[in-house]
């Protein structure tokens, strides 16, 4: 357990806050404004971890705050006064949460240990609108930038491989048939690769879903990760949204696949980079595997 002085401990607190204002500035100014954004706003509404608690800094697992005593921060969940000086209540945290931990635990190692699959090509934004009424395609505001037969032509003439169960829930009905695996919530650690792109945004549900247990930095890192890789999935998806300043990736041709490809495999070595920090991370919380508490 590491003891930071309380300068120390403020200095990367307000730092923190900073940040997090700087990256969620324009998704709070829309809020406020009653707007949409259907790339950006996307971290906010699918994994609902607000800007408010991505702006609260917790130093993680092995850090002691000294002279916190006293502070709002001591009568927060999870989080003990010892002396003056206030850490994590690791066996708090576990009881509520250890199944959480060892179920990511198992996630991370898992799909950290894999080769990456880089042959999806962002398809899978593709079947969830197949051969779908105009009127019920998710992002309904924004054109398919081929049409709904055009559309419904490229999935027909690819090979739908996602291995993401989230991602392959959203498939329409006859899309699902088409994919070359049927994942299922049970089979998650099984199948789930560092190559895709939804795996890589979930390193930031599962820093944020472990807070604040891990520290913010890195829940931060996620966040950034995880916002870069939804421009790309939206900009390989059907729709047009070159309104937005979005150049498309036309995965419908051999030059897009080849840049979605390309930039997909950048993504997965920034993402096992991620994974690797994220155990380590898990591991000061809970060295080994505790048994399981619930989620």
């Amino acid at each position: 357990m590491e003891t930071l002085a309380r300068e120390d401990w403020q200095t990367r607190e307000a730092a923190h806050a900073a940040r997090a204002d700087r990256l969620t500035a324009a998704h709070r100014a829309r809020r406020a404004d009653g707007r949409a954004h259907p790339v950006e706003d996307f971290l906010f509404t699918y994994y609902r971890f607000s800007p408010g608690q991505l702006r609260r800094w917790h130093p993680g697992a092995s850090i002691r705050l000294a002279d916190a005593a006293g502070m709002p921060r001591a009568d927060w969940r999870f989080y003990r006064q010892v002396g003056g000086n206030v850490e994590l209540d690791h066996a708090a945290y576990l009881e509520k949460r250890g199944g959480t931990v060892e179920f990511v635990r198992a996630l991370l190692t898992a799909t950290a240990g894999r080769p990456a699959q880089l042959g999806c090509f962002g398809l899978h934004e593709w079947a969830m609108v197949y051969r779908q009424p105009a009127e019920e395609v998710r992002h309904a505001g924004w054109p398919l930038r081929l049409g709904s037969e055009g559309t419904d032509a490229v999935v027909e003439g690819q090979r739908i491989r996602c291995t993401h169960f989230d991602a392959f829930r959203f498939y329409t009905p006859e899309a699902r048939p088409l994919n070359v695996v049927q994942p299922t919530r049970e089979r998650q650690v099984e199948l789930e690769q560092p190559g895709c792109l939804h795996a890589g945004m979930d390193l930031y549900k599962w820093a944020a879903k472990l807070s604040p247990a891990l520290p913010s930095e890195l829940v931060l890192d996620c966040f950034e990760h995880a916002r870069a890789i939804r421009e790309l999935d939206m900009r390989a998806a059907p729709y047009d949204l070159s309104e937005l300043g979005y150049e498309p990736v036309p995965i419908e041709t051999p030059a897009g696949r080849a840049e979605y490809a390309a930039a997909q495999r950048q993504f997965a070595v920034r993402g096992q980079a991620l994974r690797a920090r994220l155990l380590t991370a898990i591991d000061a919380l809970s060295p080994s595997p505790i048994p399981a508490q619930g989620t």
